[in-house]
């Protein structure tokens, strides 16, 4: 059994974009600039941000967070995104979710510049994914896909299950495993709350990505011999421990590679958010999201 590390694979990741930001230094006179809007006091999202925050101060991303009360106001939390999609010195947006009761989620992510959405949940980023044009990635699908390439494990031609059909994970994960890439290009089942048999999807899966948010869903019985599971969800037990969607003690003898939980597609995700500012700083000033003509 292979254990994935999500950890080693996303240390790699972040020295790439350190030279990358090394690289743009030189070239531009001025480091990638990461703007992050946190409304109100969510602890988690607290814990997230100091994360993201230290991750850019490890590459040499400049990053500024705008803590905003958490009565906010639409009006007040519109005009800040509006302009910050319009100044120069803001190369990547990042507005942490979830956001306080009463504020609009979708008309705030409507309102991100696209070129600067590096968290890819603006209505273009999905469109273009949906469609195979250039774009910026969700980070934590996008970080699957990257431990997938790390490791070799393509998913071609392969049978993939996801479960959650979630906007910011289910739904672009199996976007990207369906893509005609060299690591897409799996035939697709998307399972979720209302899925009559999940366990019957699962056992035909050679992949399955859960990611639903419910702890220890995915048991040994669920789980074809040989398969590949990359587990995306968090969950926190009664005893304070972490663990995923999937019973890792139970399936980790039958698996041919498991992700763990923690130390797998979490800091993933953290070091895609990087590769898509620097990725954003280099869409706005080389190269246009669209083919020329």
């Amino acid at each position: 059994m292979l254990l994935i590390d999500g950890k080693k694979v996303a240390a790699e990741l972040r020295q790439k974009v350190k030279d990358d930001v090394d690289a743009i230094v030189r070239e531009y006179g001025r480091a990638p600039h990461l703007a992050v809007i946190l409304v109100g006091e969510d602890p988690a999202s607290q814990i997230y941000v100091r994360y993201k925050e230290k991750a850019c101060e490890e590459v040499g991303i400049v990053s500024r967070i705008w803590r905003l009360d958490g009565a906010t106001g639409q009006c007040a939390l519109e005009k800040l995104i509006t302009e910050l999609g319009a100044s120069d010195d803001i190369d990547g947006i990042l507005l942490q979710l979830p956001l306080p009761r009463g504020l609009d989620v979708g008309r705030c992510l409507s309102l991100v510049n696209p070129k600067k959405d590096v968290d890819g949940f603006h209505p273009e980023n999905v469109g273009r994914l949906s469609i195979g044009l250039p774009g910026l990635k969700p980070c934590t699908p996008y970080g699957v896909i990257k431990l997938l390439e790390y490791y070799g494990l393509s998913p071609a031609g392969k049978n993939a299950v996801v479960v959650g059909r979630s906007n910011i994970v289910g739904k672009p994960m199996a976007m990207l495993l369906a893509a005609p890439t060299p690591f897409g290009n799996a035939t697709v089942t998307v399972c979720h709350s209302r899925t009559a048999d999940l366990g019957a999807a699962c056992r035909q899966a050679d992949l399955i990505v859960p990611a639903i948010g419910k702890a220890k869903l995915i048991t040994r019985e669920m789980v074809k011999p040989g398969a590949v599971i990359v587990d995306v969800g968090m969950n926190r037990l009664p005893d304070g421990k972490l663990c995923g969607d999937v019973d890792f003690e139970g399936v980790k003898d039958v698996v041919s590679a498991i992700t763990p939980v923690p130390g797998g597609v979490g800091p993933m995700t953290i070091a895609t958010l990087m590769s898509n500012t620097v990725e954003a700083f280099r869409w706005r000033r080389e190269k246009p999201l669209c083919p020329v003509e």
